[in-house]
């Protein structure tokens, strides 16, 4: 017994960087040793090593916010530079398929990354799609027109390839920070991940009042005329075009700082012991590469090579789940006790973005309110708009994310997400129905609100959920079906509902969206759905993802490739082993 415990012993550890590896030396069964080592990681005190976690994983949807909310000012600011015989605006397709474009590659990414991430490994996949959106970053802020080439269409061809790197950032963050959390606190570290959104919308607009103020001279001199009628845009020509031009290659390039910072820590994080088990199935590397990680250090485990075979050959005899492919995707999903928590999870997606991203048609109408929505000159206008867009973040949506943070371990997932979709029906349907009665402080008021409800409550939760309730071997690829469709239905909002806001629009009318009422109806349709696809999801509140992954039907298999029991004798099992910890 004692060479046992000797030989399954590591070196290191002291009061800062506990060895938790040597605490299981005496368990010679590897499936043993995985157990206690997960439930280590699950029962962990909160602390830096978690902090880490939610800050490498959280810098990336910084960046994803950031290149995101800067699509609408770079449309702007292409206008200024490009289109000179349009007013100093892009024609309207040019518009739509720069801000399609983005989403496009966004759901190609999270398809395509989210199933690589549970074939060939999430740590061998986590930074590639950082590395994408820094290069097409770059590119888009280095690109210019030439006789044979249109700036537009450079633009969307290099959005096309930031989108599939941003759309790989949700199902891996979501994974790593979900698997590497403890679950006391796992839907706080997520949230805290995701609620960097607001932070990066924040940080864009701040950069454009930046920009904005360094080139004051040069854009006050772009001024509308009433003899000839002309915009602010329009007469922005000469220093002023220039200076512009610089403006939007600098928001952009700015992007691509955070995403650089974080890439270091992406790319040297350790393989999830949890896939190293469940899916890789190397026993030993599992078990090294959770004490790498709550020691708070960089890289990989490296166990015993020796060990380490003879664990593997011994987990491969006693594991008897399948490995991930496509034919045992549609098997497992085919049931209907599996294929309805998914359709739960993308649909409830899809129902969200669609008002979530359409929330934005409203966004002039409210500036206007607050007296942001226009001014003298081209740099009034721009400043405006900028301080505009800060201020609607801070008042609605980062409130909202940090409620999220606060309240989402405490309420729970499936309830914030039931509340939050039926106060957004009925926000909705008051914004839809008593569109010609409010006032525009009115309208203010009911745009805060749901910004907020938005993101404390649905706009989070559907990150988390499918981030948690999925079995390992499926857990990205699930993620990334789930979070594709949701930029589907951002799509469908932005290409096929947000056009009929102009729909009855006669040219010389002071009501350029006479139908913007009726769209406002039709969300309030899409969130009351929401409700129903929420109540086909599970509540992961403080339940480990092993017993999560009990609830599905596993046609006889354990998940772990333990002896199948049912769910009490299961719990029983926990039971006993945390008391052995």
């Amino acid at each position: 017994m004692a060479t046992t415990v000797a030989a399954n012993k590591t070196a290191g550890g002291n009061n800062a960087f506990h060895n938790f590896n040597n605490d299981f030396a005496h368990i010679e069964d590897p499936n043993e040793r995985r157990r206690l080592a997960l439930a280590e990681i699950d029962k962990a005190p909160f602390g830096w090593y978690h902090v880490r976690a939610v800050l490498v994983a959280g810098t990336g949807f910084f960046t994803d916010s950031y290149d995101i909310f800067c699509v609408s000012l770079l449309c702007i600011m292409l206008g200024i530079v490009y289109k000179h015989d349009n007013k100093g605006v892009l024609l309207t397709p040019q518009d739509t398929a720069i801000k399609l474009s983005t989403s496009a590659g966004t759901v190609i990414g999270q398809f395509g990354f989210g199933a690589l991430a549970d074939i060939v490994g999430r740590k061998k996949m986590y930074g590639l799609e950082l590395i994408l959106i820094i290069v097409a970053t770059l590119a888009q802020a280095l690109t210019g027109p030439g006789p044979g080439t249109s700036i537009v269409g450079l633009i969307i061809f290099w959005r096309v390839l930031m989108g599939i790197g941003i759309g790989g950032d949700y199902p891996l963050s979501s994974i790593i920070t979900s698997e590497f959390a403890t679950t006391k606190w796992r839907g706080a570290m997520m949230a805290a991940v995701f609620s960097m959104q607001g932070l990066g919308q924040l940080g864009g607009a701040l950069v454009m009042l930046c920009l904005t103020a360094g080139f004051k001279d040069s854009l006050s001199t772009a001024a509308a005329t009433t003899s000839p009628k002309t915009t602010n845009y329009q007469n922005c020509v000469g220093e002023c075009a220039v200076s512009v031009d610089k403006m939007w290659r600098a928001l952009i390039g700015i992007g691509v700082v955070p995403a650089a910072i974080a890439l270091y820590y992406r790319l040297t994080i350790p393989e999830t012991p949890r896939y190293t088990f469940d899916v890789a199935r190397d026993v030993e590397k599992a078990n090294a590469d959770t004490e790498k990680y709550l020691s708070g250090k960089h890289g990989d485990g490296h166990p015993d090579e020796i060990r380490a075979v003879a664990a593997r050959r011994a987990s491969v005899e006693q594991l008897e789940v399948p490995k991930a492919s496509w034919s045992d995707f549609f098997s497992f999903y085919g049931k209907i006790r599996n294929g309805k928590i998914l359709f739960g999870t993308a649909m409830s997606w899809l129902l969200l973005d669609v008002a979530f991203y359409g929330l934005g048609l409203n966004a002039s109408t409210v500036l206007q309110a607050i007296g942001y929505g226009s001014g003298p000159t081209a740099y009034h206008q721009l400043y405006n708009l900028a301080a505009g867009n800060a201020i609607l973040t801070c008042a609605g949506a980062i409130p909202g994310y940090w409620l999220a943070v606060a309240t989402i371990d405490i309420v729970g997932r499936k309830p914030l997400q039931l509340i939050g979709f039926s106060l957004l029906t009925i926000l909705f349907i008051i914004w839809g129905f008593a569109y010609h009665h409010l006032s525009s402080h009115a309208m203010l008021a009911i745009y805060v609100l749901i910004q907020l409800f938005f993101n404390w409550g649905p706009n989070t939760t559907t990150f988390i959920v499918p981030g948690e309730c999925f079995p390992t071997r499926y857990r990205s690829t699930s993620h990334g079906i789930s979070a594709g469709s949701g930029k589907i239905g951002s799509i469908i909002a932005q290409g096929a509902i947000s056009p009929l806001r102009t729909r009855g629009y006669v040219a010389g009318a002071k009501d350029a969206s006479p139908w913007l009422n009726h769209v406002m109806q039709i969300f309030s349709a899409f969130m009351f759905a929401g409700v129903f696809t929420t109540l086909l999801i599970p509540e992961t509140k403080r339940r480990t993802l092993e017993d999560l992954a009990m609830d599905w039907d596993m046609g006889g298999e354990s998940i772990t490739g333990a002896p199948v029991g049912n769910k009490s004798t299961d719990a029983n099992s926990d039971d006993n082993e945390h008391r052995t910890v």
